[in-house]
């Protein structure tokens, strides 16, 4: 039996097009597996995942990565919060707000903050939608939690973050190139350039 090709993705990458070409071009059964953003590096590191749709930075010492693409940062907020009167936010905007979970970038707001608990995306937007606090996030994050009881606005200010293919330095095998190929757009018959 042969081993299956795991591929993990952070919460909001679509891993979805290239797993359809994959499963169309090979017989090695591809498994996706879903991974936290804090988690993202200790599949590969492990040997437990062969590749993993990342959000950058990720450690250079130990992965290869390719950058894809980058995601619009937005504020999600409760359905009534005044941010829904507008089409686009700046971080100015909240200042006074309790950030409900800490972002990447380190920015907080300048109001003094509760001491959240640790949470996860989903928990962190049940909170937002009871209405006591917003959370910063990707936008395609934001999109695949939303709730009828949030709504989100890009946050023009906050930098984008950058989604990457990451793999270890170790690894490079047919099973590696061919789903960097998958990814770059490569046809069955084009060669690895």
């Amino acid at each position: 039996m042969t081993t299956p090709f795991r591929v993990g993705f952070v919460t909001g990458a679509t891993p979805d097009k290239w797993a359809e070409t994959w499963r169309r071009r090979s017989r090695v059964p591809l498994e996706l597996v879903p991974v936290e953003e804090p988690e993202q590096e200790e599949g590969l590191r492990d040997g437990t995942l062969d590749m993993t749709l990342v959000r950058l930075p990720v450690d250079r010492d130990v992965l290869h990565c390719i950058p894809l693409y980058e995601e619009v940062p937005v504020v999600v907020v409760g359905h009534e919060h005044v941010v829904t009167a507008v089409d686009e936010v700046e971080l100015a905007d909240l200042a006074e707000e309790q950030l409900v979970r800490p972002h990447v970038s380190g920015w907080r707001p300048e109001a003094p903050q509760l001491a959240w608990p640790v949470m996860s995306l989903p928990e962190a937007v049940e909170t937002v939608a009871a209405g006591t606090g917003v959370l910063l996030a990707p936008m395609s994050v934001a999109r695949l939690l939303r709730r009828k009881d949030t709504a989100y606005r890009p946050v023009v200010d906050l930098p984008p973050t950058r989604v990457g293919l990451a793999w270890r330095l170790d690894r490079d095998d047919e099973r590696i190139q061919t789903f960097i190929g998958i990814v770059r757009g490569r046809t069955e018959r084009s060669s690895r350039g």
